[in-house]
């Protein structure tokens, strides 16, 4: 088997030049830094090409993929865990909102996901009086993605992560990935960044906002779990006062430092009810862009939740065969990198619901930000006014906050679209990312058919294909 040396230069550790390996011992041109290495220049394989290169197979990535695939362009996507659905599936958050809380305003590519997951997904019975509307397996829907990228032709490779966008005269041209055979290239004609954190628009040197004004603190993760075992009979006939007096409990512990942050009021509810299911209960906080700060987070929630698991055991009789069955494989992350683009969704728009001329769909969920510092209050407890839209009002997802000025044939999609902390809270959701999704990935077949930009596309005709798709698109500003 043949050998191939690659000659690195590093630094010292103290700052000065250790041992220089290069062609005849010379230094190279460039000294690295302190903790630095120089990798030399190399030919990298083109691994794969195509019409348009999605990075993220969470929900938003999903659809921009597939609704690009519907309008004829050659796509491929790129996810670097080992399966579909990103927080929908690896995270376990397993809920969608479709609903204004009077009718149904998400259609087009979230109804067809709807439909396509049969005994997947279930529709809540008090739907539409609520924003949350279905609920799903995130097991099975990993399947139903799937199955919806494979009819459209969709190619997709897993267990690989973009590290590298490259950029020349301003244009993508292609991102670098990590396989098991070495790094690689990914070529494209258009690129639509899903990764939720905006790791490939941020690498393209597209300017970004990190977490609130002030402290630059991001919105709390949680860890979401499933518990099963409970008895749910046992607990309607335990007095009410009995759960509460172990939720008081929790909290005397969690103010002496003993017992971990927790959302109160989900607590109180799974308490009273000796719920089975998904629990969205444990917070964390930090920088989920610090890779070994997240493992440290994510592996201390681990723990929590056996925590609360244990306590209540003790104190419970509906939950004295309680088991913990599952966790996510990660963290659910609700805010990291938020790219700046030609529009910025605040929370005024949101609250206003605000109508945009270049509206690609409807958004109407409240402005609900989870507490940064991670004690697990969330706004959505508090039920104050200016927070809520009224029932049968929404907004308009703009298509500027997924388009930039510098890089013309890149955009982002989901949560690291161009918004405020208050608006990123209100358009996080997955059934809200995956409206950016469709219209990006429409926009972005119609820009190569026309062989123009994607800020040249016809806002009209981009409006009425994604009508034709059907997508719910009404109250647009100079629409007849």
């Amino acid at each position: 088997m043949k050998t191939t040396r690659r000659k690195f230069f590093f630094a010292a550790a103290g700052g000065g030049l250790g041992a220089l390996a290069g062609a005849g011992g010379a230094a190279p041109a460039e000294a690295p830094g302190p903790g630095e290495i120089i990798v030399p220049q190399r030919k990298v394989p083109v691994l794969a090409e195509a019409d348009v290169v999605v990075c993220g197979g969470g929900t938003a990535g999903i659809a921009a993929a597939c609704c690009a695939a519907r309008h004829g362009a050659k796509v491929l996507l790129l996810e670097r865990w080992p399966s579909l659905g990103g927080m929908a599936t690896n995270a376990l958050v397993n809920i969608w909102h479709t609903s204004d809380r009077q009718k149904q305003v998400i259609f087009g590519f979230v109804q067809e996901a709807i439909e396509r997951a049969g005994d997947f997904i279930q529709r809540y019975p008090d739907y539409p009086k609520r924003h949350e509307t279905h609920c799903f397996d995130p097991e099975g829907m990993r399947v139903v993605f799937w199955n919806l990228l494979r009819d459209r032709g969709v190619r997709v490779l897993c267990n690989v992560t973009a590290v590298e966008s490259l950029v020349e005269d301003g244009r993508m041209r292609a991102v670098l990935v990590d396989t098991k055979t070495g790094r690689k290239a990914v070529r494209g004609k258009i690129f639509i960044d899903a990764t939720g954190d905006g790791d490939v628009a941020a690498n393209a040197g597209l300017p970004f906002d990190l977490g609130r004004e002030g402290d630059r603190r991001v919105q709390g993760m949680t860890m979401m779990f499933e518990l099963r075992g409970a008895d749910q009979a046992v607990a309607r006939a335990t007095p009410r006062e009995q759960s509460q007096r172990v939720l008081k409990m929790m909290q005397e512990l969690r103010d002496a430092g003993k017992f971990p942050q927790f959302n109160e009021s989900h607590a109180g509810h799974y308490l009273r009810g000796g719920s089975n299911g998904l629990y969205n209960l444990c917070p964390a906080t930090g920088n989920p862009l610090d890779e070994e700060e997240l493992t440290r987070l994510s592996e201390e929630a681990r723990g929590h939740v056996y925590q609360y698991r244990d306590l209540w055991r003790r104190e419970l009789p509906a939950f004295a065969k309680a088991e913990i069955v599952q966790m996510g494989h990660g963290l659910g992350i609700r805010e990291s990198r938020r790219i700046r683009g030609v529009k910025t969704l605040d929370g005024q728009m949101v609250i206003k619901a605000q109508k945009q001329p270049d509206a690609i769909g409807h958004g109407f969920w409240m402005i609900d930000i989870h507490d940064p510092k991670g004690t697990g209050y969330t706004t959505h407890s508090d039920q104050k006014p200016g927070q809520w839209l009224g029932p049968g009002e929404s907004y308009h997802i703009p298509l500027g906050i997924c388009l930039n000025a510098q890089v013309p044939n890149l955009a982002v999609v989901g949560r690291c679209a161009s918004t405020t902390h208050e608006g990123l809270a209100s358009v996080r959701l997955q059934s809200h990312g995956m409206v950016m999704g469709q219209g990006v990935g429409t926009c972005a077949a119609l820009a190569l058919h026309g062989g123009e930009q994607l800020s040249l596309v016809d806002i009209k005709k981009l409006q009425a294909t994604l009508r034709s798709d059907g997508v719910y698109l009404e109250g647009v500003p100079g629409s007849a």
